[in-house]
């Protein structure tokens, strides 16, 4: 059906989902299938008492994070009213029926997140992801699969003609017949996200350069549409010849032959939009909502609905205003005019109701004098910034170093460099000795070269004369170079501290339970091997004497014996005592042999805790012993070649509900990244990479966890060989929900990878 153009007005608002609303289906005629951040899929159906609005009906549980891209598969013998494909963060296809909503087949195979999806012309579905690859499905396997580009591929969709196209980090787009490339389309700057069949033209993309461009199928650009301030993300077109696209700065925007003629704000990014049928467009928002928009009269919101997005629009305009280069939200309030002016003249802004406000300081009064509101030009954020409410023409980084943090140095530049030198660093409580290269950091920072000395000028604090710009410094230490409070990470972390008393207690109440068992009373200790135990434990507490204690071979191999041979349920105090023997060094030097071995005693325990139901005892002492084998180089090699089994196998670690089993997770991931930061292992820093994204992102995480999760991310970008993948997983909405965190060290670390970004 055409659309008649007219301006897009809300129709309604799909509201259930419990984080970013991130992908869209549109389904025929059956309804919408939405993805989100929230590890569901939800289906919405028409509303059979409301005409031309949806309704929940069916919410699809069974990835273990975010979920992203979505494809239909359209009634047939198998699925009568259609089936449903999703791919998520967890790596993993689903397949779901749509009549019943439930999950009938799980496709693994990609190494990392899923980004695109798409059913080809013999009905198979096609994926695409982060590791660089394309996978073709047929009933549940992968009858094909290659490496489409060389970076990230980002999104694949199929041609009537069916040949695949897809889009990646490397910024081309590729035109596929099988498997063989039949033409690169070059000419984006920056990461294709987002493609789209354009009926009878070509194909449509979108990039992080902040464009969309429309290509003959030659690789012909016949047409590029620019208007977004920022990453474009999805874009779509409709047989009226309309293209609407969603960008992370918050707007959609609907195109007529290359021109904007609309742009529909949105309170946060928009990830992703579709066209319905009828020419309505539907919106995915980070704000968990997905949105409706109609040209139509008679399906315009009523008043009500429309009010209310005009608020929640006004709230999160306001919750992102700036003023004098700061957010209104961080201005201090009017208590801050208690505090007296520094000298007459100095201005200050306070927040005032939903404006910011300036006053200046009349000394002779002692009073804060009204100027007015302030209002930010389209240049105040670069010419003017404001520390503690007050403006500034600069406000420096300064990096002392030594471990010292980063410290704030305002400057305007009527004030003399050396008068401020000498207040903020008695401010600071700094040395006066770094007074020299304060001053030098000011003139260069601040364009001053030819600023004229005063050479009368003497130090009001220690009476020595001006420094002058271009003589030798004597202290050191001030770099404009950036410091990070909490990355890189140096070093492992390891779990050394154990409740050896109680780890007795719990062997012996096992024991017990299993002589008293007719069934299983072969399987218990004799009292000479519990002593054997027990004397190993003795060796364990006396940590005074590492260097020199030894352990009988046969010591170890009791504990390998009873950790294959217990009940599962019983397991966990027996790897509670290996995880110690391990920061032992005699012991783990005879633990290496049983892992060397042909049947590794360490696989085996993995392939043992995790079976279902696993039982967060076993996985939380499993986790870490894994942990502390990182103490030891001996075990580099071992680590790096089991990094796939063990993380796949303990991926469902990031979803516990246990503290202390997700923090283990977390130190597990940051160790891993140390170690491939330096063995340059670029395969399995992405693998880490995702997985602490995954708990970065996640709200139910604990803080401890978090932290070091991000610790992992924060590294690996700095230090790493994964900078742009984490950029494309979107990094920076990971990094500024934990820059707003309540836990000062989350907030911290947040920031740190803020400012890392921002070196892109």
């Amino acid at each position: 059906m055409e659309a008649e153009f007219g301006k897009y007005r809300l129709n309604c608002e799909l509201r259930g989902h419990e984080g970013d609303a991130r992908g869209i289906c549109i389904c025929g005629d059956a309804g919408i299938a939405t993805s989100s951040r929230d590890r569901t899929v939800r289906f919405w159906s028409q509303n059979p008492d409301k005409k031309h609005k949806y309704m929940l009906s069916k919410i699809m549980l069974g990835h273990t994070s975010f979920v992203g891209p979505l494809a239909w598969i359209t009634p047939n013998e198998r699925f009568p009213e259609g089936g449903l494909v999703s791919g998520g963060m967890d790596t993993n296809v689903l397949l779901w029926d749509l009549k019943t909503g439930e999950n009938v087949q799980t496709m693994k195979g990609h190494q990392l997140q899923v980004t695109g999806l798409t059913i080809d012309a013999n009905g198979d579905i096609v994926s695409s992801s982060v590791d660089c690859t394309i996978r073709c499905w047929r009933n549940g396997h992968a009858v094909e699969f290659w490496e489409a580009h060389k970076a990230a591929v980002q999104a694949v969709i199929n041609l009537p003609s069916g040949e695949l196209v897809t889009g990646s980090s490397d910024s081309t787009l590729k035109l596929w017949r099988g498997k063989s490339c039949l033409h690169t389309f070059v000419g984006h700057t920056d990461t294709v996200r987002g493609l789209a069949v354009m009926p009878g033209l070509g194909i449509l993309s979108a990039s992080h350069d902040g464009s969309i461009r429309l290509w003959a199928l030659t690789g012909q650009v016949l047409m590029e549409m620019v208007g977004h301030t920022s990453i474009v993300y999805s874009v779509d077109s409709h047989i009226s010849g309309l293209i609407v696209s969603g960008s992370e700065d918050c707007f959609a925007k609907i195109w007529k032959d290359g021109v904007c003629v609309q742009s529909i704000e949105h309170p946060g990014c928009v990830w992703d939009v579709k066209f319905l049928e009828n020419g309505d467009i539907v919106t995915a928002c980070s704000d968990g909502v997905v949105r409706i928009w109609t040209v139509h009269d008679d399906r315009i919101a009523d008043s009500l609905e429309l009010e209310s997005y005009d608020s929640q629009l006004s709230h999160y305009k306001f919750s992102r205003k700036r003023v004098g280069g700061l957010k209104l939200e961080d201005l201090p309030g009017l208590e801050a005019l208690q505090i007296p002016g520094a000298n007459d003249g100095q201005t200050k802004i306070v927040r005032e109701g939903d404006n910011g406000v300036a006053y200046s300081w009349n000394s002779r009064e002692q009073k804060w004098d009204k100027i007015g509101e302030v209002v930010d030009g389209p240049d105040d954020n670069m010419n003017r910034a404001v520390l503690d409410g007050v403006q500034y023409d600069y406000v420096f980084d300064v990096d002392i170093g030594d471990g010292e943090p980063i410290r704030k140095l305002p400057y305007n530049r009527s004030d003399n460099p050396y008068d401020t030198a000498d207040k903020w660093l008695l401010k600071e409580n700094l040395p006066l000795s770094y007074r020299q290269q304060i001053v030098e950091f000011i003139l260069q920072n601040t364009g001053q070269r030819n600023f004229t000395l005063d050479t009368s000028f003497r130090d009001p604090y220690t009476g020595s004369s001006a420094y002058i710009p271009g003589e030798p410094s004597i202290a050191s230490g001030v770099s404009t170079k950036p410091v990070f409070k909490h990355i890189p990470k140096k070093g492992m972390l390891y779990f050394d501290m154990a409740q050896f008393d109680g780890i007795l207690k719990k062997i012996a109440e096992f024991n017990n339970a299993l002589l008293s068992d007719l069934g299983q009373n072969s399987l218990a200790l004799t009292d000479f091997e519990l002593s054997k135990v027990e004397a190993v434990v003795k060796i364990l507490k006396d940590t005074s004497h590492y260097h020199c204690s030894k352990f009988a071979d046969d010591d170890i191999g009791l504990l390998m014996k009873l950790l294959k041979s217990w009940p599962h349920a019983m397991i966990f105090p027996v790897i509670d005592i290996l995880r110690m023997i391990i920061l032992h060094p005699d012991g783990a030097s005879l633990l290496l042999v049983h892992v060397q071995d042909e049947n590794d005693a360490l696989m085996e325990m993995i392939k043992r805790v995790t079976m279902l139901p696993a039982l967060p005892a076993n996985l939380l002492t499993s986790i870490r012993a894994l942990t502390n084998l990182f103490k030891h180089s001996c075990f580099y090699q071992w680590l790096q070649m089991h990094r796939t089994e063990i993380l796949d196998a303990l991926s469902s670690c990031c979803s516990s509900t246990n503290k202390n089993v997700q923090l283990s997770y977390s130190t597990l991931l940051l160790n891993y990244a140390v170690l491939l930061i330096e063995r340059k292992d670029q395969e399995g820093q992405s693998q880490v990479l995702s997985a602490a994204l995954e708990i970065g992102e996640d709200g139910n995480q604990d803080a401890d966890s978090k932290f070091r999760a991000l610790v992992a991310i924060g590294s690996l970008m700095l230090e790493g060989l994964v900078k742009r993948i984490a950029m494309d997983f979107d990094v920076q909405s990971i990094a500024k929900a934990a820059k707003v965190s309540k836990e000062a060290k989350v907030a911290e670390i947040g920031a740190d990878i803020e400012l890392l970004i921002k070196q892109s």
